[in-house]
């Protein structure tokens, strides 16, 4: 993804940090703390024509929804290499950790490869592949749930509905997704 964002799109090679179970530097192992940390990095000093990505494959998975906002009841979660000591990091703080902050002019794109990815930003709308319409993701709560950005524009590619698991492929060892996305750029 790296190499990607730098050939194809010119990202500069400084404004790209890559946290790994395989790093020597603590600060870029892939825990709840430091893939938060890099979450609000991303997002910190985000200006008006800004392009952002972020791009996780690892373990995703659900758990019950305890503020219900969510309309299949479980919050969607990523997996941190210390979650089942720090917990998992759920979509609620995903959102407003880097949607709520994107100011107009600011976006996002998200490439998830992880199970249960399908509303892992927990945005506002959810396109609906099988009827091919954008479909409403707003929380059934009564209380007011913010799912938006500050005027910014959020768009997450994911490798599965929130229902589903991600698939692997033989193929370099990589997950389908980031498969046909390499192969398609």
């Amino acid at each position: 993804m790296k190499e990607l964002l730098i050939k194809n799109f010119d990202f500069p090679n400084e404004c790209i940090r890559i946290l790994t179970e395989h790093g020597e530097n603590g600060n870029l192992i892939p825990t709840k703390h430091n893939i938060m940390e890099s979450l609000r990095w991303l997002v910190k000093d985000a200006e008006p024509g800004d392009s952002l990505v972020f791009y996780f494959s690892g373990h995703g998975s659900q758990q019950p929804d305890l503020k219900e906002d969510e309309i299949d009841g479980f919050d969607e979660t990523l997996c941190p290499v210390d979650y089942l000591i720090e917990g998992m990091i759920i979509d609620n703080e995903i959102n407003s950790t880097i949607v709520w902050p994107l100011k107009k002019g600011v976006t996002l794109h998200a490439i998830v490869d992880a199970c249960h990815s399908g509303t892992i930003l927990d945005l506002l709308f959810v396109y609906n592949q099988e009827s091919g319409i954008w479909e409403d993701n707003k929380p059934p709560s009564k209380e007011p749930i913010r799912k938006h950005s500050s005027g910014g524009l959020a768009i997450c590619l994911s490798a599965c509905e929130d229902n589903q698991t991600a698939c692997d492929s033989s193929v370099r060892m990589n997950n389908v997704l980031v498969f046909c996305f390499g192969n398609a750029m």
